[in-house]
């Protein structure tokens, strides 16, 4: 909380979680763990504990596999202190980082692969019928 001449700034513990969550996420390689129960709490595995406008939070996260998983966890702490501090003013004293498992992305890899081979496959149809002088549109006759 914050006092100034004009009143007080309250900011909820949500939003520092929030915050926090999508700041760890913004590091490469990286998925918060959430599981249905977290869903429904609205917990995006990020606990939050607040010491006299000191912050201490722990995140929890996946790592995909083959990623340092050391430099991986430091990004995220430098990532998400900074980020909470330089949008709440309040001092992160403490981000220990859990990581709960590793992901494997082949499954992701060959989705996005069949998304991408869809869209270049509907570009070049498109393409062909420019090319052919038909057009998407319908046009009626009078």
């Amino acid at each position: 909380m914050e006092n100034n001449n004009l009143g007080q700034v309250k900011i909820s513990n949500e939003v520092i979680v929030t915050i926090a969550g999508l700041a760890a996420l913004e590091v490469e390689n990286v998925e918060t763990i959430t599981t249905i129960t977290d869903k429904l709490l609205k917990n995006n595995g990020v606990k939050i504990q607040i010491d006299e406008e000191q912050i201490i939070l722990d995140i929890y996260v996946n790592i995909e596999f083959g990623e340092s998983i050391p430099d991986t966890a430091f990004k995220i702490q430098e990532n998400v202190k900074n980020t909470v501090e330089t949008m709440t003013g309040l001092e992160v004293s403490i981000v220990n980082v859990h990581v709960q498992g590793i992901t494997f992305y082949k499954e992701k890899a060959e989705k996005e692969e069949a998304r991408l081979a869809k869209e270049a496959k509907k570009a070049a149809k498109a393409e062909e019928n420019e090319e052919n002088g038909q057009d998407d549109e319908i046009t009626i006759a009078e």
